[in-house]
């Protein structure tokens, strides 16, 4: 049985939940449950606290587990990154009091508070920087205030946080994070392959649609040029004379835009249907 951490609260709990259940796979209805079999699938879900997601997967003790890019990098552990699942983006940043530090090269040999220390540690090993990382367990923006640290590094959404403490943002990104499938670093369980291939086709259900639409079979071209699909439209004869029906899927963000450009073709019929899932 395939045994997959999942958080157990926090910003990543629900949507990793509800991705789940929309590849198929049974989960808990009661929040306080830790564990839930699903039979069916030969899965074992243990919902666990994010921040030790990393350190169940990388010891071997469960397969696999959702957990944050930032999380799994901070952890340290043996495990890998097999899959982006597009959900709880984040950015981490530097920041400073304006004026105090110009850019990244100026962190060198000054005081960091971060409630990521492993994130911290790799940016200034990856650079060739020393400093002296402080570890707290969040609310880091009164650091530097509180006369702890001359910085901070910490998650950077609307940066209104910030600027109430003072701070402004320093230089490029320390790292881009989001919700992300892992396992070991060695070849993960085979019994994984089939939860692969299930999120990926939520992924691209969520992204894409299917667009179906009439064109005159002169205009075939110029149309499946606008909707090439991701392998090939579907293109069949109608009863009416030189016209032809096509489907294809077509980017999400791009569907009124393209459905708009069929339409200026001469394309009528044209109708968007979701997709709740696929294999490709």
């Amino acid at each position: 049985m395939l045994r997959i951490a999942i958080p157990n609260k926090g910003t990543l709990s629900a949507p990793a939940s509800q991705m789940l259940r929309d590849a198929g796979y049974r989960q808990r209805t009661d929040p306080k449950d830790l564990i839930c079999r699903d039979e069916a699938n030969n899965v074992e879900f243990f919902y666990l606290r994010p921040k030790d997601i990393a350190t169940y997967v990388g010891s071997g003790d469960l397969d696999l587990g959702i957990t944050g890019r930032d999380l799994l990098v901070d952890s340290g552990v043996p495990a890998a990154e097999l899959l982006d699942l597009n959900f709880g983006r984040a950015t981490f940043r530097w920041a400073a009091p304006a004026g105090t530090i110009t850019g990244v090269d100026g962190i060198g040999g000054r005081r960091i508070a971060t409630a990521y220390p492993g994130v911290v540690g790799r940016y200034l090993a990856e650079h060739e920087l020393k400093a002296d990382v402080v570890r707290l367990d969040g609310a880091v923006e009164n650091a530097v205030r509180l006369g702890v640290a001359d910085l901070i590094a910490d998650v950077v959404e609307t940066g209104a946080t910030l600027r109430q403490a003072g701070l402004v943002t320093i230089g490029d990104p320390i790292m881009q994070s989001s919700a992300i499938l892992i396992g070991r670093e060695e070849e993960a369980p085979a019994a994984a392959s089939q939860l692969l291939r299930r999120l990926h086709g939520v992924l691209v259900a969520r992204n894409f649609v299917m667009l179906a639409y009439d064109v005159r079979a002169d205009l075939l071209d110029q149309a499946t040029g606008l909707t090439p699909g991701i392998e090939s439209p579907t293109v069949s004869p109608l009863h009416r004379e030189g016209w032809v029906a096509v489907q294809a899927m077509v980017q999400r963000i791009d569907v009124h835009r393209v459905m708009d450009e069929l339409y200026d073709l001469g394309a009528r019929a044209i109708l968007v249907t979701a997709i709740a899932n696929c294999r490709l």
